[in-house]
């Protein structure tokens, strides 16, 4: 007899199987490290903790199998009398989840050892952080949320600053640090707000109690007006963005993949979930708030990228722009625009990653590797990887037929269907912007004189890695159309 089943269900424990299993298998890793000098003899066999990873993610997968299999006629499984609910929202975002965190794992460990810091923490960070990042995709109640972030959150404050020797890393984790708990207060003060409204902290019961206000309640308000900025934070939208830029620049390039994909995407369905759900009969008080972010994220984010020879702050304000993106899906709000976040998120996991993964491909013994000039003359030296850069970049500007183009589309039919034909109209002006300062980086791949001889460094999990990465972002924008099914999954019911 099982001595918890008076307290937990099975149902419960299946709610939470690939976040328990994450959990136990970065404990794992713990473990084996403390004692791999005296099991194996030293640190060079830490290359061996990636398939700690590896195995950690397949079992996730067959959590995330096996609770599709046991949804039930309403699409879900809620557990712990609500707080966490499995659904095809939760499942959809927990297999990005795993795919950023696969394609980190087996490039990380080249990376860091060049860089000298290849500790086994760094893998367990990377499942607890996915860990938390499973209860933003599923928590239905408020608590559940918080956890999830904060466990997502307090991992990576330790990645950003993983390179303990680099003053820019330790720079970049403190201000990230004091940045994102100054982001957690407002938040936190928001979700206090709408309990006390609503007397409960599940969604569910603070959306039927909100419903009942007048939008423009300004209690209301304020619960959405803090809960907004603590949430934009974490998405890196303006005008919270100024962490994003020295965070990507200071960290580990492998980090940089990971927090700029998975935490973006995991904060995403956050963002949904709250405004989907308790907020979404105040609509008419956040959808104009919402636009005016969403435009004011594009334009910093692509102005400020003009004039970057960084390549990695370069892709910072990119990536506050796709936020900006990613936010006018939320502002349509129809099932088109849903969807279209989806799948942008979907194609911006793979676009995204694979640029970053080149720019792993030039972190060499005493190279950086991450201004413009160190990619000059790319196409002389690795044809494969300037080409394959090429396509990230491409599919990052929108151009087809790549998988950026159709994350765009949905974005911009979703606006029009609902009638907000300025924001599409601005957004596809942004577009142009954008081209301009990608194509910075390809004018310096293709017509850039070689400033550095030594060779790529590589590995075969970094050659996979890129090999997979530009498979599927060309597939997705060739043949859309069973992507675009998974991505439909993801409709919050």
């Amino acid at each position: 007899m099982n001595p918890f089943s008076q307290f937990f269900t099975s149902t419960d424990y299946l709610t939470i199987i690939p976040a328990v299993q994450l959990a136990l298998f970065g404990c794992a890793i713990l473990l084996f490290d403390a004692f791999e000098d005296f099991l194996f003899g030293g640190p060079q066999h830490r290359k061996r903790l990636v398939f700690g990873v590896l195995a950690a993610e397949v079992f996730a997968g067959m959590g995330l199998v096996k609770q599709q299999m046991h949804l039930g006629p309403d699409g879900l499984i809620s557990g712990f009398g609500g707080s966490v609910t499995v659904d095809g929202f939760g499942i959809f975002f927990n297999w990005i989840f795993i795919v950023a965190a696969v394609i980190v794992a087996v490039v990380s460990y080249k990376y860091l050892e060049i860089a000298g810091e290849h500790h086994g923490e760094y893998y367990s960070l990377v499942l607890f952080a996915q860990s938390g990042m499973y209860f933003l995709a599923t928590g239905t109640d408020l608590v559940t949320l918080f956890i999830g972030l904060e466990l997502m959150a307090l991992c990576f404050y330790v990645m950003v600053g993983f390179l303990r020797t680099d003053k820019r890393s330790n720079e970049a984790a403190m201000k990230y640090l004091l940045l994102g708990a100054f982001s957690t207060g407002l938040l936190v003060y928001g979700f206090s707000v709408m309990y006390g409204l609503a007397g409960s902290t599940k969604l569910a019961i603070i959306a039927n109690r909100l419903a009942a206000l007048p939008a423009w309640d300004p209690i209301v308000f304020l619960a959405m007006a803090t809960t907004a900025a603590g949430l934009l934070f974490k998405i890196s939208a303006a005008p919270f963005h100024m962490w994003a830029p020295d965070a990507y620049e200071g960290a580990p390039t492998s980090v940089t993949a990971y927090l700029s994909v998975a935490s973006k995407a995991a904060s995403i369905a956050f963002l949904v979930r709250i405004f989907m759900g308790p907020l979404a009969a105040s609509r008419a008080a956040w959808e104009p708030v919402l636009a005016v972010v969403a435009v004011a994220t594009l334009t910093i984010g692509n102005l400020a990228a003009i004039n970057q020879t960084n390549i990695k702050r370069l892709l910072a304000y990119s990536s506050i722009s796709h936020a900006g993106y990613m936010l006018l899906g939320l502002v349509a709000g129809n099932e088109t625009g849903i969807t279209g976040i989806a799948v942008y998120v979907m194609v911006y996991t793979f676009m995204n990653l694979g640029a970053f993964l080149v720019l792993i491909s030039l972190r060499r013994k005493n190279i950086i590797g991450e201004d413009l000039d160190d990619i000059a003359g790319l196409m002389h030296k690795s044809p494969g990887h300037a080409v394959l850069m090429l396509i990230f970049l491409l599919s990052l500007a929108g151009i087809p037929p790549t998988a950026g183009f159709l994350g765009k589309y949905y974005i911009f039919l979703a606006l029009i269907q609902t009638g907000h034909y300025a924001l599409a109209v601005i957004a596809t002006l942004y577009v142009a912007v954008a081209i301009y300062y990608y194509f910075k980086i390809v004018r310096s791949m293709f017509a850039g004189e070689e400033t550095e001889k030594a060779p790529l460094a590589t590995s075969l999990g970094l050659r996979l890695a890129l090999g997979a990465t530009g498979f599927f972002t060309l597939a997705i924008g060739i043949y859309p159309e069973p992507f675009l099914r998974l991505a439909q999954t993801s409709l919050l019911r």
